[in-house]
């Protein structure tokens, strides 16, 4: 999934590779799922004769500064992704397209040429990305909404401490609030917290200021190892976390055992030996039965991700005011997993619901068990009852036919 890292290296690829250099050709996609309120004849008509003056990135966004404006901006979703011919760029799982596929790739939204014959495509296999051309993106949502940059605008330790002890709710979910922190998604909150020994459930408020102080250095040297080494996975430290969390069965880093639970609306890797919930919280987690995230399976070509990451940054930007905890229990109706057509174009599946919802699905689960026990329990006392009634109505019968006799 691109975060941070993944789009900075995108950021210098084409910073390196393609300013100063004026745009020849552009194919805009017709897909309007992705290519956001523009037609794709405006759009590549607007692109001809521009010539490229920079590459700004916030958060999980990038745009382009061409010599005037409209720009074109990105916003990268689950698998958006900067490819140029012949030049070298971080790829990663979701978003890799084959060497032998055909250039611009199929999976291309935005395509342009520029006047040295150098070729830059932004592809998306799964259309969760979004593609604009905007006066300003940086002035207008999501962009405008989001908060500091994790890289370029990062807090004191002072400021963060400060702002943790406001904030009542999951650390998890605080660091993947986009309002709260630009940049950092579901990988690198599961780094920063394994890194700082913290529980992805611990209310941030509650922790100390030792544990605010060893957090705030594990995002900065995470993200800026991630960014040396160009975003490139392999290169990462082999004691992350992170070349585990996808393992599930069996999971362990440094011969320690990886757990997997719901936080923040995320499945979250997490090794509960090292990572333990503190104070008020470890009390009653000790009378709590433990809960398991609920997964679905990806889409076509093999990939068998669990999809647990959602579609744009919409939806995580002030998380903060979600409910928090499990839904209440009751007879409630099980709600229907929606799921939209596959993409026609490449027969992969969207997989538009894929919130991680998983604490909302094992709430559900709980709720339809409950249900069926108590309608056994209804069923086991209503054949008590008639049983009850129907050997009533024997010793009646019985009584009047003695009377009967004795009458007689």
């Amino acid at each position: 999934m691109p975060e941070l890292p993944e789009v900075e290296a995108a950021r210098r690829a084409v910073e390196e590779n393609c300013l100063g250099k004026k745009i020849k050709k552009a194919v805009i996609a017709n897909d309007p799922k992705v290519v956001d309120g523009v037609t794709p004849s405006d759009f590549e008509a607007a692109l001809l004769g521009k010539t490229v003056i920079a590459a700004h990135r916030k958060g999980k966004n990038l745009w382009l500064q061409l010599d005037s404006p409209p720009f074109p901006s990105f916003q990268f979703g689950m698998a958006g992704a900067i490819y140029i011919k012949g030049v070298a760029v971080t790829t990663y799982k979701r978003s890799a397209v084959k060497d032998t596929d055909d250039w611009p790739s199929k999976y291309s939204k935005f395509f342009v040429e520029l006047d040295d014959g150098l070729e830059l495509s932004f592809t998306d296999k799964r259309r969760f990305a979004k593609v604009r051309f905007l006066p300003d993106p940086a002035a207008v949502p999501p962009i405008s909404e989001l908060g500091p940059d994790a890289l370029l605008e990062p807090m004191t330790i002072d400021e963060f401490i400060d702002s943790l002890s406001k904030k009542k709710t999951a650390i998890k979910a605080l660091l993947l609030d986009q309002s709260y922190m630009a940049g950092i998604g579901n990988w690198i909150a599961d780094e920063v917290l394994y890194q700082a020994r913290i529980h992805p459930l611990q209310i941030a408020a509650s922790l100390s200021k030792e544990n605010c102080a060893t957090l705030h250095k594990c995002i900065n040297e995470v993200i800026e190892k991630a960014i040396q080494v160009g975003a490139d996975s392999s290169q990462f430290p082999k004691n992350w976390i992170f070349h585990s969390r996808e393992k599930k069965s069996k999971a362990s880093v440094d011969g320690k055992k990886i757990d997997f639970i719901n936080a923040g609306g995320r499945t979250t890797a997490y090794v509960p030996e090292l990572q333990k919930l503190i104070g008020n919280q470890a009390a009653k987690a000790l009378g709590e039965p433990k809960k398991r995230t609920t997964k679905r399976k990806g889409g076509g070509n093999g990939d068998n991700d669990d999809i647990d990451e959602p579609a744009d940054e919409k939806e995580i930007i002030g998380s903060e005011k979600l409910k928090k905890g499990p839904k209440p229990r009751g007879r409630g109706k099980k709600p229907t997993v929606k799921t939209k057509p596959n993409d026609n174009d490449d027969n992969e599946s969207d997989d538009d619901n894929a919130d991680g919802g998983g604490g909302a699905a094992d709430d559900s689960d709980d709720s339809e068990v409950q249900r069926k026990n108590t309608e056994k329990a209804t069923t086991n006392k209503r054949a008590k009852t008639e049983k009850t009634t129907k050997k009533k109505e024997v010793t009646t019968r019985q009584k009047s036919k003695k009377a009967e006799k004795k009458a007689k």
